[in-house]
């Protein structure tokens, strides 16, 4: 029995005791529990939104106040029971936050946050003033939840109902994060190195908004029922900066910030409301002030919140372990060696008055590995961009296996079987090595959310992760599978990013400048490598600008100078040509 086994076994019997116990807690104890479960869901949605995904939402408030209104709307005016409003608060939580989502997700920085702001105010204003939802006094005499057997009215018996709904909820939290589509969430903070492996950056991000909607929606309906009351007091722009706060106090990179925060929070603001102006004679908001200099010794010591500090040394999840077994994907089919594979034709870009690619003409074959190299500035990053789909061109075509793919966005690229490697190393540094190459694999398919978070994903993720440690073993890595990736020297980065590109069983490989910043060993390591790819029949294009790393390695070079093709052939003849010498040597003297 493996150690992550006995760690759920006794989580889950810890979680039972506390439920156990809390029944016989005095209402005085168990009140501010309530508030803290209910508060925990909702900063759980905040903590895979703003921890995971890298969204910032000053809004989840009015979702709370949606999931309350729409089951105290339903039970009090239509007569529905409590039970039948819940998957109606879920729905319209989470269909409300899948419109704003689409409309606000592509905004940035502090457009997003301004947005999520503007709709949190007026769904505020829209519960005090729309007609029939009482105006700012709310809504009375909302029926308890009722189960056979059970007394819901009282505090005692609301505890064991709101702990068993974050007991689930944390649940699947942790198994859709310990998945595919949870590797792609938390690469969402680099969209440009998701999207280069087949992740729609959009619509995963509108989709982990639309999860913590409905885990708001799911604490307004709680509220409802327990409180038997709605007004919109709880649910303005007040209320979201608090959820907010609980959860940057918590930490929002990892789960357990979800439930550390509004404890934290929640003692504090009794402690701090029951003693100082006890201690004063004064009264007025003191936990305002001590909240903020709780918050400034947190970033100072810890930006990742109270729980990094609690559980420091200790990892935050189950690191994954690739299976020594597992079915293994069906490669593509890929062209016959030799065979046409990519066509460039007059690609042009031109940045205003600046050409950075121009009129560039070249082809690469399957089997072989094409050089592209130039002095700085020659646009051999232009041009990799303009392949990659990160820019389009202003002229030109590009064609792969006969398709002309100029102007296509990095995830269309990726589907087709282009993978690439950046100039600027992009991993998750605080996610190991083997999760790092499993996010290559993405695009290969596989279950969505449902399927993740009720753990049915098991075979397809076992096949992910036995695909990546084969990777990991071509590249000469296989043994720091389990280490964080950021733990490695740079020469090994580099090669965790070939692994992962090799994981996607791309049909071209486009390297970016992999040699900037090697040492002499590590540029021969990485040239061996390359030469044991080309001899397996994997198509390469690589742009570097270290002229004596390329010309042993490559079949044929292209040299850009200015943005312009001024030689392309083996690497003899480009050593030979005049316009070459000119370019790197500033030409040589009769």
């Amino acid at each position: 029995m493996n150690s992550g086994f006995n760690r759920a076994w006794a989580v889950a019997l810890l979680a039972v005791v506390v439920m156990v116990v809390g029944v016989f807690l005095p209402v005085s104890v168990l009140t501010p529990l309530n508030y803290i479960g209910l508060h925990a869901l909702v900063c759980l949605g905040l903590v895979l939104m703003t921890g995971m995904a890298g969204l910032t939402s000053f809004g989840q408030a009015a979702f709370v106040g949606l999931g309350a209104y729409t089951s105290a709307v339903l039970v009090t005016s239509l007569g529905w029971s409590p039970w039948l409003s819940l998957p109606a608060a879920l729905l319209v939580s989470g269909g409300s936050a899948y419109v704003l989502g689409w409309l606000t997700i592509s905004l940035s920085s502090h457009y997003l946050v301004l947005g999520t702001m503007a709709w949190g105010i007026s769904l505020y204003n829209l519960f005090g003033n729309l007609k029939g939802l009482g105006g700012y006094n709310g809504i009375g005499g909302i029926p308890a939840i009722s189960i056979p057997g059970l007394d819901l009215q009282n505090a005692q018996t609301f505890f064991l109902l709101i702990w068993v709904f974050n007991g689930f909820a944390f649940l699947f939290a942790r198994n859709l994060l310990d998945s595919r589509i949870g590797r792609a969430i938390r690469s969402l903070k680099d969209p440009l190195m998701a999207q280069s492996f087949g992740v729609w950056t959009t619509r995963l991000n509108v989709s982990i908004f639309v999860i913590a909607a409905v885990l708001a929606g799911l604490a307004g309906w709680l509220h409802a029922h327990y409180v038997t009351v709605v007004n919109p007091g709880p649910f303005g722009v007040g209320a979201s900066i608090d959820y907010l706060f609980m959860a940057v106090v918590g930490g929002t990179s990892s789960l357990a910030g979800a439930l550390v925060g509004p404890v934290v929070v929640e003692l504090l603001r009794t402690v701090v409301r029951d003693t100082i102006p006890g201690l004063t004679g004064v009264g007025g908001s003191f936990e305002i002030m001590v909240f903020g200099i709780v918050v400034i010794l947190l970033l100072r010591g810890s930006g990742n919140g109270l729980a990094a500090l609690l559980f420091r040394g200790k990892s935050a999840g189950r690191a994954p372990v690739a299976p020594d077994r597992a079915k293994a994907y069906e490669p593509r089919t890929k062209p016959d060696l030799g065979s046409a594979l990519l066509n460039v034709k007059g690609l042009t870009k031109r940045y205003g008055g600046l050409t950075a690619v121009d009129q560039v003409d070249f082809d690469v074959v399957a089997g072989e590995l094409l050089g592209v190299i130039g002095p700085n500035g020659a646009g051999k990053s232009s041009l990799f961009n303009v392949l990659t789909g990160v820019i389009s061109p202003s002229e030109g075509n590009v064609t792969f296996m006969g398709r002309a793919i100029a102007g296509f966005n990095p995830r269309k690229i990726a589907a087709l079987g282009i993978a690439r490697s950046f100039q600027h190393v992009r991993i998750r540094a605080d996610l190991t090595v083997l999760e790092n190459v499993a996010l290559g694999a993405y695009g290969r398919g596989g279950p969505g959310f449902l399927s993740a978070m009720l753990r049915l994903d098991r075979d397809e993720e076992h096949r992910i992760l036995f695909e990546a440690q084969r990777q990991l073993d071509r590249v000469g890595l296989g043994a720091f599978a389990a280490l964080p990736a950021g733990s490695l020297a740079l020469g090994q980065q580099r090669l965790v990013e070939i692994a992962r590109a090799l994981a996607s069983d791309p049909v071209l490989l486009l390297l970016d400048e992999p040699a900037a910043g090697l040492r002499l060993q590590e540029k021969q390591a990485l040239a061996d490598l390359l030469r044991q790819l080309r001899a397996e029949g994997v198509t390469m294009l690589l742009v570097e600008h270290d002229m004596d790393f390329v010309m042993s390695l490559v079949d044929r070079i292209v040299v850009l100078q200015y943005g312009r093709r001024i030689a392309m052939g083996t690497a003899q003849e480009v050593q030979r040509d005049p316009r070459v010498i000119e370019a790197y040597l500033g030409g040589i003297e009769d």
